[in-house]
């Protein structure tokens, strides 16, 4: 495995991770730890997208990590 598929493996595992725990409701969706983990491995995904210039995937993970962030955000800013 090179630096790209580490990186990459990582990302995707915990975004699948955060879907599993989701799923089987071991974390809330509306959670600081699930939108925690889909902007890492969002970020981590899209990262390993760009070392591999695969456009494709830059936008859906780039999309991902945004959306993740402007959730957590809210989150944030409805608990105050």
């Amino acid at each position: 495995m090179n630096y790209n598929d580490i990186i990459g493996t990582i990302g995707v595992g915990l975004i699948l991770l955060a879907y599993f725990f989701n799923t089987f409701s071991l974390i809330p969706r509306d959670g600081r730890l699930f939108f925690s983990m889909n902007i890492v491995g969002a970020g981590l995904a899209c990262y390993a997208s760009v070392l591999i210039n695969y456009m494709p995937f830059i936008i859906l993970e780039g999309v991902w990590c945004v959306v993740s962030v402007a959730g957590f955000i809210k989150l944030i800013s409805k608990a105050n």
